[in-house]
């Protein structure tokens, strides 16, 4: 499978990752004239030292590509772009609708190109409507579809979401629509065009309070931890500096091996603590009595006493315990690749594994241009001379 990809950021270098970590051959388009904000603007950098070819961040998102600097409002980058698309399977952007016309590069001009291509396109709000056009980034769209609205306490401001949200979950969605259009292009010989609308696929998260509100004409609000159905639901904190343990409950049983785990203090055992509308009349009370408990105990060992006694209960896990957790460790999620300017660092695999084979990262992600001599003689059959030309010429940067 081959893919180009006209993209920055997550969305739509997220589709091609999953591509390339089973195999496609990823051709990635891109210009140290408007470079990718992941490689600008997105830490952690190495040392703490900025660079084009530095983030860590702009990794997780690329490995397994191969990088062609190409700098589309150039003359005579067109027709590069073009012999790509010819070569193409799949097509990958997300640029704001509108740019790939400018660029000579619209859907139309792309599978007269190639009538089998499959193009997917994917932005904030779709390719047409009236805010199709309306810039914005991460915060923005999570603000619109509702997400903003549900997080904090229930007395605060809204409060974003960690990074572009809905970025992430529009990756998912294309990926499967990708996959949908190559199944009828097997059987059918044709190629299509696929308009994702990032904001559509963040409303799918949201079903339940979207049905709540269509049907029951109830608009739910932010709460903080608590929850509609568990009580008591929250994090609660644990010996030692900022170690925490998120515990829920979710029915009268529940409650039992949770006051069975605590030893059956006294006040656990009070009659206003067996039934939910009692637990959640003294909520606050509740939460208090439950971190005076935990706040003696290590954060595992909270885990571990709740968990088998059949209690919901999890560690909140800091970013640098992830890559020594026993479980992610034993699915081999994290890869260890050596990266020319990071050295070696980890990649993420796929969270899902496939009996039939086997999937990457197997190269670390590709600095700046890395590939663009090779992808323009090896694949796109270009001699030297023609290159050096591109080159003299501006194009190729």
């Amino acid at each position: 499978m081959k893919v180009v990809e006209f993209a920055a950021y997550a969305a739509g270098p997220g589709i091609t990752k999953y591509l390339a970590d089973h195999g496609a051959t990823a051709v990635r388009v891109e210009s140290g004239v408007r470079p990718d904000g992941f490689r600008t603007h997105y830490p952690p950098y190495r040392d703490n030292v900025p660079g084009l070819n530095r983030s860590g961040c702009f990794c997780l998102w690329n490995n397994d590509k191969l990088s062609v600097a190409l700098n589309l409002k150039a003359e005579g980058a067109r027709e590069v772009a073009q012999a790509l698309v010819r070569w193409a399977d799949i097509v990958i952007e997300n640029f704001t609708p509108g740019t790939m016309a400018r660029l000579g590069l619209d859907d139309e001009r792309l599978r007269a190109l190639n009538p089998a291509v499959i193009v997917l396109s994917t932005c904030n709000h779709g390719q047409t409507g009236p805010h199709a056009r309306h810039p914005g980034f991460g915060s923005q769209l999570s603000s619109l579809a509702g997400f903003t609205h549900f997080t904090g306490e229930s007395s605060g401001p809204p409060m974003f979401l960690y990074g572009p949200y809905i970025d992430f979950i529009a990756v998912a969605f294309g990926l499967v629509a990708v996959l949908a259009a190559l199944d009828s292009r097997r059987r059918t010989g044709q190629g299509q065009y696929i308009d994702l609308s990032q904001y559509e696929t963040g409303l799918q998260f949201l079903a339940p309070a979207l049905l709540d509100a269509a049907v029951n004409g109830r608009d739910l609000m932010r709460c903080g931890n608590r929850d509609r159905d568990a009580v008591p639901h929250g994090v609660y904190p644990c010996r030692g500096t900022d170690r925490w343990c998120a515990v829920s409950v979710w029915d009268d049983g529940e409650w039992r091996r949770l006051a069975d785990a605590l030893g059956r203090p006294g006040w656990a055992t009070e009659a206003r603590w067996q039934t939910a509308p009692g637990r959640r009349a003294g909520e606050a009370e509740l939460d208090r009595r439950l971190a005076e408990w935990t706040s003696e105990l290590e954060a595992d060992e909270v885990m571990t006493r709740l968990q088998a006694a059949g209690v919901h209960a999890a560690v909140v896990r800091t970013m640098a315990e992830l890559f020594s957790d026993p479980q992610l460790v034993h699915r081999r999620v994290w890869r260890a690749l050596d990266h020319p300017e990071i050295g070696r660092h980890h990649y993420k695999a796929p969270p899902f594994i496939l009996s039939r084979a086997a999937a990457g990262p197997r190269r670390p992600a590709p600095c700046l241009g890395e590939h663009t001599r090779r992808v323009l003689t090896d694949i796109l059959g270009m001699s030297a001379a023609e290159v050096g030309a591109l080159e003299t010429r501006g194009v190729l940067q």
